[in-house]
């Protein structure tokens, strides 16, 4: 394989990885928020989407027991831009919360499997040079889809929904173009993957084997050295966040007569996905480089902080109810800024964890406890809010900050 043919498939194979996320995560909840869904069901019914990546640790094995890595990825990828296809058909119908839901699920079950091949993909399609080189390249890619799923698709159904008066309608054609765009990915790589030699079914591995191996690996997990305080701190770091993230953009769109900001469709879909991805790159990167420099040790209290204190951001919001767009985006970012330079720290952390002979295994259970520490505390946000109101949810959130700093004493490893 030729080195300079990486670039036709690692931008496109990343792009597809990040959009179903942020559909599965993001777009779902500013679409039924803008379909009146109420706070406590958005946030309950959406969270419950993490589970396919708390459970993804569970099924990766198969993944590289049957067929090929590169034939999970189209599969998938057709399966992805089939379920969006279902979302885009049952939305103008009278139950479509629960059919909805229904594809939700098959697109969130797809994008964990499709993590676990396309992962795998790249590190069997490069050398270990390109790996390093293009490490920086698929991050990018990753969050261009960011940028489209939480900014450019957001800000088009807005403009749908302006322009033809239905809600239901706008987003089906939201819908139905991500549908057409995985159909493309998916004959695209199909077309374009390269075949690694050792991209092979693994044939003279039974499942009986494999499940033993797997179990091996998971003891193994929970017999690591200080792994109750690496636990508390993968369930408690992003406590806060875990809950603000299901009520941020409720909380813009609401109305004013109930504590929200009322801004539109897509003056949402700005704040978030051109201002705020662009606070979240910046701190990422800048975050990564800190920690290049001195190392964690040196960088964890002040990340942990970073990830927190700009929750303050919302509070103010809260309280403060400003009409200046521009004031809403700069509290955007903060908040995103903050949470890109702190969540460094928390991959980095994940990484060091997981040293020893089953790396890959471990860091892979790690990101599995961490969407359980995404998905029990968000189920249970919006019922929250919505007994004690955004103000004193806000107020909630910073309380949820603590918990993490009685932790990190505890925390042990290489620096």
């Amino acid at each position: 394989m030729k080195s300079h043919s990486s670039w036709t498939w690692i931008p496109s194979l990343y792009f597809a990885e990040g959009l179903p996320f942020v559909a599965v995560m993001t777009l779902s909840v500013i679409m039924y928020k803008r379909l009146e869904v109420s706070n406590t069901d958005i946030a309950l019914l959406t969270s419950w989407l993490y589970f396919p990546w708390v459970i993804k640790p569970l099924w990766s094995p198969f993944v590289d027991l049957i067929k090929t890595k590169r034939w999970w990825i189209y599969v998938m990828q057709l399966l992805i831009g089939g379920g969006m296809a279902g979302i885009a058909f049952v939305l103008p119908g009278d139950f479509f919360l629960q059919a909805t839901l229904a594809f939700f699920w098959l697109m969130a079950f797809s994008s964990a499997t499709h993590d676990i091949a396309a992962d795998g993909f790249y590190m069997l399609g490069l050398t270990e040079d390109q790996q390093a080189f293009f490490i920086g390249i698929r991050n990018t890619f990753y969050r261009i889809a960011m940028i489209t799923g939480q900014g450019l698709l957001v800000m088009l159904a807005g403009f749908l929904e302006k322009s033809t008066g239905k809600i239901p309608f706008a987003w089906s054609i939201v819908f139905f173009i991500l549908a057409g765009t995985f159909v493309g990915l998916s004959m695209w790589h199909k077309y374009i993957l390269p075949r690694p030699v050792e991209d092979a079914p693994r044939l003279n591995v039974t499942p009986s084997v494999i499940l033993v191996e797997f179990f091996k690996t998971f003891a193994s997990f929970f017999q690591k050295k200080g792994v109750i305080p690496a636990l508390l701190f993968m369930l408690t770091f992003r406590l806060g966040e875990s809950q603000l993230v299901k009520l941020a953009s409720p909380f813009l769109l609401d109305g004013r007569e109930v504590g929200g900001l009322a801004l539109s469709t897509g003056q949402v879909g700005f704040a978030y996905g051109t201002v705020g991805v662009i606070a979240l790159l910046l701190g990422g990167i800048l975050g990564g480089m800190a920690i290049a420099r001195n190392g964690l040790k040196h960088w964890l209290w002040p990340m942990a902080l970073a990830i927190s204190l700009p929750n303050l951001v919302y509070l103010y919001m809260a309280y403060a109810m400003p009409e200046n767009i521009f004031i809403i985006n700069g509290c955007v970012a903060i908040e995103q800024f903050g949470y890109g330079f702190g969540f460094t720290a928390y991959t980095m952390y994940l990484m060091l964890f997981a040293e020893g002979e089953y790396k890959t295994s471990h860091y892979a259970i790690s990101t599995g406890f961490m969407a359980l520490g995404m998905m029990l505390p968000g189920m249970i946000s919006g019922w929250i809010q919505e007994q004690i109101g955004y103000q004193h949810f806000f107020v909630w959130v910073m309380i949820c900050c603590l918990p993490v700093f009685f932790v990190l004493p505890f925390l042990k490893f290489k620096d």
